[in-house]
């Protein structure tokens, strides 16, 4: 309510204290990096487990392992953040995977430089993510169904190239690119996927298209009626997040040198539970690609842990399953607050006798 001064001319209500200002920016950037901070005190809580229940876990090889395998899931994860940021899913990123591997065995066997035969073979990649896009926005088809034929399809073809049981790649040029290079002492593997989790970033943070993705996932209907380009829009998501599945599919090619349609398998859902235990929501419109890496390293180091521990397959993927459970419970709206209010219930003052 507004306040008369000594002279009789209206008084404007003071703003409330760190409603503006420094304060406020303060409080904003401390959302948006608490998230990221939590992330990292829980890769640090299982890094820590990892040493005390098996002391070479911190070995200079086992970490090449580990950041080695977590290279691949980690570009393909940035793509999948993007689809799943619109609220779709794309489930045929292991099989477009797949497919680069053998694109690229099969062109650099025919003698085509490597420069030339990887641009071949991301166009290719980049083709079967425009198609999913094609799919999800011109025939309406849910994006779950869409990616899921679009798995099989592109898996069939992968079958079909290939001929053979592997392809073997021989071209040293390409596995220094992808595998073996280093610069600065750091593996040529990580700078690719640190490159793209900085280059999804600012995409995702700075630039209108990462900004109309954010109003596509949270409405997508809204969204079009105040003039986004959504249609276009979700064409590139799918299409980036098809090259980006490429791209992992060159690293895998380069570190196991040989191309085969049966690599990349279950790939998809490892980027997808990254994505999740990253804080993205799966209904769309929130989450960063930077979270969406350190879900990745979440993951693999856990799955590093039980191999080093003598854990088998089987067991794993019921202990993955679980974590992605939790994380899917965690980012779904409410879901912390019924955490909370499921403990104050038990164990606290109920929120009447608190402000009583």
């Amino acid at each position: 309510m507004s306040r008369n001064t000594l002279d009789g001319t209206p008084r404007r209500e003071a703003a409330p204290a760190g409603a503006t200002g420094p304060a406020a920016s303060l409080r904003s950037f401390g959302k948006k990096a608490l998230p990221k901070s939590y992330l990292l005190l829980v890769l640090l809580a299982i890094i820590a487990i990892g040493y005390a229940v098996s002391p070479g876990f911190l070995s200079i090889r086992n970490a090449e392992n580990v950041i080695a395998a977590a290279s691949i899931v980690a570009v393909l994860a940035v793509g999948q953040f993007f689809v799943i940021l619109t609220g779709g899913i794309d489930l045929s990123v292991g099989s477009i995977l797949a497919m680069s591997t053998v694109v690229v065995a099969l062109t650099l066997q025919t003698g085509m430089s490597a420069g030339l035969s990887v641009a071949i073979t991301l166009f290719c990649c980049g083709l079967a993510g425009l198609v999913n896009g094609i799919l999800v926005v011109f025939l309406r088809i849910p994006p779950f169904i869409a990616t899921l034929a679009m798995m099989s399809a592109v898996k069939g073809l992968s079958y079909i190239i290939q001929s053979t049981s592997l392809i073997q790649i021989l071209n040293e040029g390409f596995i220094e690119a992808f595998s073996r290079g280093a610069f600065l002492g750091v593996r040529n593997p990580v700078w690719i996927f640190i490159a793209v989790a900085i280059a999804g970033a600012i995409l995702a943070k700075f630039t209108t298209f990462g900004r109309s993705l954010y109003a596509i996932g949270g409405n997508p209907e809204a969204a079009r009626l105040s003039g986004l380009p959504v249609a276009r829009n979700l064409l590139i998501t799918y299409t980036m997040s098809g090259v980006l599945a490429g791209l992992a599919g060159l690293i895998a090619a380069a570190q196991l040198r040989q191309g085969s349609s049966l690599i990349g398998v279950g790939y998809e859902l490892d980027a997808i539970a990254a994505v999740v235990v990253g804080g993205a929501s799966l209904m769309g419109g929130k989450g960063d690609p930077i979270s969406a890496v350190i879900g990745v390293f979440v993951l693999t180091t856990i799955i590093n842990i039980m191999n080093l521990v003598g854990i088998s397959s089987e067991p794993q993927l019921v202990i993955k399953g679980a974590v992605i459970i939790i994380a899917v419970f965690l980012s779904s709206a409410g879901g912390v607050q019924r955490i909370s209010g499921f403990f104050s219930k038990r164990f606290g003052r109920s929120p009447a006798r608190a402000t009583a």
